[in-house]
């Protein structure tokens, strides 16, 4: 990967650590929070997004086509996401998801997209996958049975991949710019999940006062994040950037031992490890 590549994906990483915990932090879920958010996303990023689709000149039907699509796919990942940290850990729920939807993102794009990453790359993101599984695996916190997150953890996984190579498709077969491509989602997103979120306008006020920050920080950082990734599908095969993406599970993981007091931090430090040289790997390929 080229040095371009490495600090997209180094800055999406951080982004999407930071607002998975603050969701976590926040113990709160739920359309509310998220239709907020899709406000706060669709505003900040109107500009950039409207200018991107007027300066590459895209046919609008198709973009919304695409965009739309995405966006129904970006809820049911958001609504699995926030409704498995309440039934799981999230050190179990995280890294199982990014595993298995990075695993099955590099077969599909192998298939579909005729996508030919090399040995050693191939090896690197074998070693990520391998190293949120080690992550995600053993038992929770408490002692207890962890079945529900194992259980949300794969099913997100499985969207995770279907939305990834969606949207990979979008930006790179389709030539749709990254942050009009996912303006576009979010307003999406927005329009879609209206309908749910206004049934209840009491706790649209309460979510919105009591939680201001980290709907904020959603609304930001979880477009910015994957608009970096988008972009790097542009110079990098989706099959390597997909993988390669979840060293964001190395900071959710220490902070889910460190900030929520979760178990199994040998564990985890060896499953970091493992994504590490991974990443390593995958940078050298």
């Amino acid at each position: 990967m080229s040095a371009l590549v490495i600090g997209l994906i180094a800055l999406a990483a951080v982004a999407h650590a930071t607002w998975n915990i603050a969701i976590k932090r926040a113990r709160t879920s739920g359309p509310s929070m998220l239709w907020l958010s899709f406000i706060v996303g669709t505003a900040v990023y109107a500009p950039f997004g409207i200018w991107s689709l007027a300066e590459s000149g895209v046919d609008l039907w198709h973009w919304m086509l695409l965009a739309a699509v995405s966006g129904a796919l970006q809820i049911v990942y958001f609504l699995l996401l926030q409704r498995g940290y309440r039934k799981g850990d999230v050190s179990i729920v995280y890294p199982l998801a990014r595993g298995t939807g990075p695993l099955l993102t590099v077969v599909f794009a192998i298939i579909l997209f005729g996508e030919r990453p090399g040995a050693v790359s191939l090896i690197g993101a074998g070693l990520v996958i391998a190293g949120v599984v080690v992550t995600g695996l053993g038992k929770p916190s408490g002692g207890q049975s962890n079945r529900a997150g194992i259980y949300y953890g794969l099913l997100i996984g499985v969207i995770i991949a279907i939305y990834t190579l969606w949207d990979g498709s979008a930006v790179t077969h389709s030539e749709m710019p990254p942050v009009g491509f996912y303006w576009g989602s979010v307003v999406f997103q927005f329009l879609l999940l209206a309908p749910i979120a206004l049934r209840s306008p009491a706790r649209l006020v309460s979510v919105g006062k009591r939680h201001w920050l980290a709907t904020l920080l959603l609304g930001v950082l979880a477009p910015g994040a994957y608009i970096l990734i988008l972009a790097a599908f542009q110079f990098a095969p989706v099959s390597i950037v997909a993988p390669a993406r979840e060293v964001s599970v190395i900071l959710v993981s220490l902070a889910g031992w460190l900030m929520f007091r979760e178990a199994n931090p040998v564990r985890r430090l060896i499953g970091a490890v493992v994504v590490l040289a991974g990443i390593v790997l995958l940078a050298a390929g």
